[in-house]
């Protein structure tokens, strides 16, 4: 019996047209598959505008949320008559949306009484958006013929208590996502899930957090055995870097999960490795696909990586960054300066992206966001003020505006000379090198270049991909 996970975006449910395109591409799947299941985000900006009556409603204000409450009901009517013009058929399904504004202005309120927005608050109303909106494509979808039910995700995903970042417990989820999901399938029935949300043993509402409804699809996908997971977005695939800049970027066919996770920390727009990994490690294949180019085959993720006759795969940056370098020859066998300077940074909530040490131990620089790096000097002057005091660390030195750049691919690990390639391509753009990095995976190069360099350090690397 072969069975499909379709995954779609805020994007992919974003008005009426967009869930329109959604029911087709699932009645079109219907004809490959014999099992489809739906996984679907909320509408796009609804997820914004409730914790936005939440937030306004925390702080003493008992208008917003109401007014917010109006534009839901608005948005979703408006769908909704779209996509079942039938005003009996309809009816069903706009009472439970109805409803579920009416939760959210309830939980409002109670907030406001409150004067405070606990985590378990604000997922119990996060979640709502989702809850809306599985109604509305289940309703698209039995309005085209095509049988479908809505299921909320509390009901087969079980999760910790951690509000906000929950984390399934999978033999729980697999036992309850078989048992609900199952039935309906084996009578050619397509649930249609909510994303993003869970709930704990006790019946508590949970989110999954960041790619919470990628992760979703994922779960759903692995608790089902299914043979394919797609994850359906506003763009073809994974590309080979941003289009915006190298007009010759292009999809890259397949990629691996560990190449994934690589172009998933330095920035590319690609799915959180977290969120897949549930597939990974059942050894489903998963797919990116786009919903406005259902033609396209997109993306393939796989477990190994498959060679393209390039070592380089893709390209990518992160911008923003600031660069400090901790220095000093009273650094040289000295140990533990490693340890409190990284301790410092820790002591702010910085996040590390890139470290480079050199070999004589007398320098240590490393890579973090701009926006933290006046809190990241003053944690470390106080941190290190008695090796500042002996000179033992002569300088703690910031430089800002810098950019990392990443050639991103498995094929580094058997090809020599790659480096090379790399850097003579930007020697050619006179393009100066800051610092560099390189992963003991050998699956990626970084360096870290200007900001005024940076797109042409993207194109200048791309065209080793071509």
């Amino acid at each position: 019996m072969s069975r499909l996970v379709m995954k779609f975006g805020g994007t992919s449910v974003g008005n009426a047209a967009a869930i329109s395109a959604l029911a087709a591409i699932t009645r079109e799947q219907l004809h490959t598959w014999q099992q489809v299941v739906v996984v679907v985000s909320a509408m796009s900006g609804v997820t914004d505008m409730l914790l936005n009556g939440a937030h306004s409603a925390a702080s003493g204000d008992q208008t917003s949320y109401k007014e917010i409450g109006a534009r839901l009901r608005e948005k979703h009517a408006a769908a909704l008559a779209e996509l079942v013009p039938n005003a009996a058929a309809a009816v069903a399904t706009s009472t439970a949306i109805e409803q579920l504004i009416d939760e959210f202005e309830l939980l409002c309120h109670s907030v406001g009484v409150l004067g405070e927005a606990s985590p378990r608050a604000i997922d119990a109303i996060s979640s709502l958006g989702e809850r809306m909106s599985v109604r509305l494509v289940a309703a698209a979808l039995n309005a085209h013929g095509t049988r479908a039910e809505a299921i909320d995700a509390t009901e087969i995903v079980v999760t910790t208590p951690h509000f906000g970042t929950a984390v399934p417990l999978q033999p729980h989820t697999r036992e309850h996502t078989r048992a609900r999901l199952l039935p309906l399938l084996e009578h050619g029935v397509v649930p249609v899930v909510t994303g993003f949300i869970g709930a704990t043993e006790h019946g508590a509402t949970t989110t999954l957090g960041r790619g919470g409804s990628d992760y979703s699809g994922a779960i759903v996908g692995a608790a089902l055995d299914a043979d394919e997971v797609a994850i359906y977005t506003d763009v073809d695939g994974v590309m080979t870097t941003d289009p915006r800049l190298s007009p010759d970027a292009r999809v890259i066919p397949t990629i691996s999960f560990a190449e994934m996770g690589e172009l998933a920390y330095f920035g590319a727009k690609v799915l959180h490795p977290r969120t897949i990994r549930p597939v990974v490690e059942h050894g489903i294949p998963l797919r990116i696909r786009n919903t406005f180019n259902p033609a396209h085959p997109g993306t393939l993720v796989v477990s190994e990586p498959v060679a393209n006759g390039r070592p380089i795969k893709a390209v990518t940056t992160i911008k923003s960054m600031s660069m400090i370098t901790v220095e000093g020859r009273g650094m040289i066998g000295v140990p533990g300066v490693a340890a409190r300077t990284f301790g410092a940074v820790a002591s702010v909530g910085a996040n590390v992206l890139m470290i480079s040490q050199a070999s004589s131990e007398q320098s240590i620089c490393f890579v973090i966001p701009q926006n933290v790096s006046a809190a990241v000097v003053k944690a470390l002057e106080e941190g290190l003020a008695s090796e500042l005091a002996r000179r033992d660390v002569d300088r703690i030195a910031p430089r800002e505006s810098v950019v990392i750049v990443t050639a991103v691919g498995a094929g580094m690990r058997e090809t020599p000379g790659v480096a090379s390639q790399v850097f003579s391509a930007l020697a050619e753009q006179k393009i100066n090198v800051i610092a560099i990095a390189q992963g003991s995976s050998e699956c990626s190069i970084s360096v870290v270049v200007s900001s005024a360099d940076a797109d042409a350090a993207v194109r200048a690397i791309h065209a080793l991909t071509i």
